[in-house]
């Protein structure tokens, strides 16, 4: 059920670090509203790491479904009647290029300066990130810099060639804001490292590199400037209406020091005080973005512990 990385980075290789998860989601009838929320918290990480797996089912799966469902939401009508983003190309070469779309009525606008080389703008709703692989584009990546929100997919099945994203998540200090959000005032993104530097509107930093891109798995690396003692460093959001109506419907924790996996429906997950992994996804395939991935949180580490100076044997003086 896990999916496990074929090789760990040096980043990562610490002894784990169990943090505490909270559950705080809550029912509702409408597809297209996020009701799931997992926050992940401890005083002293600075490291992490995330993963979007393709679902256990993934080579089984004959036909996708990732049409909107708007059956009990009642702002469907508001939503279809959006006029057409603004797009603009950020940054192209090969290899990787990135797009950004600025919308007419984006529930939260702020100003959120993005850079990549001498080029910024401040008015982007929603940044993707796209790769040329086997002699196509594929979307891989999206954040919106306004409510600090990510998505991330791997590259699709040979057999489907297109795959739905699912699940979002979060990485700095978590506040509420009517739904929980992280407030950034600066993006900026190193293509040739495929790495995203955040400045945090509170203070402090942190870096998202994509480490790894595959069939199987997007593997994204996280590092903060310093510890957030205070709120969650991390959230995940997602829907569940029923078993079969969701984006993500199961997840397993394993605590420190546990011989197994606790494995619950998301709903009524007691959360965790310890966790060293955690993943969320679908066991069954749902009629929601039914290819979406698994999400894995994983590889939480502390800095180093500072080794003592050195004794030397000079004498003291008198």
């Amino acid at each position: 059920m896990i999916w496990a990385p074929t090789t760990i980075s040096t980043a990562t290789a610490q002894e784990p670090v169990g943090v505490k998860v909270d559950n705080k989601s809550e029912p509702v009838l409408c597809a297209e509203k996020d009701n799931v929320t997992l926050t992940f918290a401890h005083p002293k990480v600075t490291r992490f790491r995330i993963e979007a797996a393709h679902p256990a089912y993934i080579n089984t799966l004959q036909k996708d479904s990732f049409a909107p469902d708007w059956t009990a939401c009642g702002f469907a009508g508001d939503a279809k009647a959006q006029p057409p983003p603004r797009k603009v190309t950020l940054y192209e070469d090969v290899d990787i290029w990135v797009t950004g779309f600025t919308f007419a009525n984006f529930w939260r606008d702020r100003k959120v300066p993005f850079r990549i080389g001498d080029t910024t703008n401040d008015n982007l709703h929603l940044i993707q990130v796209w790769v040329r692989k086997n002699e196509r584009a594929e979307e891989v990546l999206v954040l919106y810099p306004t409510d600090g929100y990510w998505r991330a997919r791997p590259l699709p099945p040979e057999h489907l060639g297109w795959s739905a994203y699912g699940s979002s998540f979060m990485i700095g200090p978590v506040e509420n804001a009517g739904r929980p959000v992280v407030n950034l005032s600066e993006i900026v993104f190193d293509p040739k490292q495929r790495k995203f530097s955040l400045k945090f509107a509170g203070g402090g930093s942190a870096t998202l590199t994509i480490a790894a891109l595959t069939r199987e798995a997007q593997v994204l690396d996280i590092e903060f400037s310093e510890p957030i003692s205070g709120p969650p460093f991390a959230a995940l959001r997602s829907m569940f209406i029923t078993r079969f109506n969701n984006d993500t419907a199961e997840v397993a924790t394993l605590e420190n020091g546990a011989r197994g996996w606790n494995e619950q429906s998301i709903m009524s997950f007691e959360g965790a005080k310890s966790a060293t992994q955690v993943w969320t996804g679908r066991l069954y395939p749902s009629r929601h973005n039914t290819s979406a991935p698994d999400m894995v949180f994983r590889n939480f580490t502390m800095p180093a512990a500072k080794e003592p100076a050195p004794a030397t044997d000079k004498p003291k003086p008198k």
